[in-house]
């Protein structure tokens, strides 16, 4: 891989490594929940229900056409990231969009758009859990991998009502069907075990519910300060 003005490669893609991170970190951080209640509703999504600034803690507490608008926002954070990112490292690299280097720069961008998602530094580190957007970057991977996430949460939603259980199980089954279907290089997994650890570890507080059967169940209708 060449280098940037004569720099050497190794320290160019540290600084490319760190540049990407930053820039997918914030499009995290521009999280739709959290601007749609508190600069459109006036009032923040954070203060209802569990206090997530996810799409299903803003849905119970405000229902209604804009959560739609939530969905795309934190959906195409996630693919300006990845696009972002693919475009530096195309052009750092030389190499194209596909290949080995262009699926490290995926799961890249992947992990620190989450993490502005869940951690914001523009909302007080106090975000979402990353459903969404873990789901939109699985399809970024391979539309197969993220097939097989949705057909799961789909029907465990479905069969359940319980949006937490099928968020989990989803993402559980990414670092599997990667390693089916995409890649089995070891970094490549471990950055998916990552990820897919990442958000099953902010649903901690639903797991716990879910096992002692107070976990709330969803529903079409809008019902305010419920736990999710």
């Amino acid at each position: 891989m060449a280098g940037i003005g004569g720099a050497p490669a190794v320290l160019t893609g540290v600084l490319i490594g760190v540049l990407t991170a930053g820039i997918a970190y914030l499009c995290g951080c521009f999280n739709g929940a959290v601007i749609v209640s508190k600069y459109i509703l006036h009032d923040d999504v954070r203060g209802h229900g569990s206090g997530n600034a996810g799409l299903s803690n803003f849905h119970r507490a405000f229902g209604g056409k804009l959560t739609a608008v939530v969905l795309a926002l934190d959906v195409l954070k996630m693919v300006a990231a990845v696009l972002v990112v693919l475009a530096l490292v195309r052009l750092w690299s030389g190499e194209g969009w596909n290949g080995a280097l262009a699926l490290y720069a995926k799961l890249w961008a992947g992990l620190w758009c989450l993490l502005g998602h869940m951690f914001p530094c523009t909302f007080g580190f106090k975000g979402g859990k990353g459903i969404l957007s873990g789901v939109t970057l699985t399809f970024l991977i391979d539309w197969r991998v993220g097939a097989i996430a949705l057909a799961i949460f789909v029907v465990l939603v479905a069969a359940t009502r319980y949006i937490s259980l099928g968020s989990v199980c989803a993402t559980a089954s990414f670092p599997f069907t990667t390693a089916l279907l995409v890649s089995r290089d070891w970094l490549v997994l471990v950055t998916a075990a990552l990820l897919a650890g990442l958000i099953i570890w902010m649903h901690r507080g639903n797991l716990r519910r879910l096992a002692a059967g107070t976990e709330s169940r969803f529903s079409l209708h809008r019902k305010t300060d419920q736990k999710t």
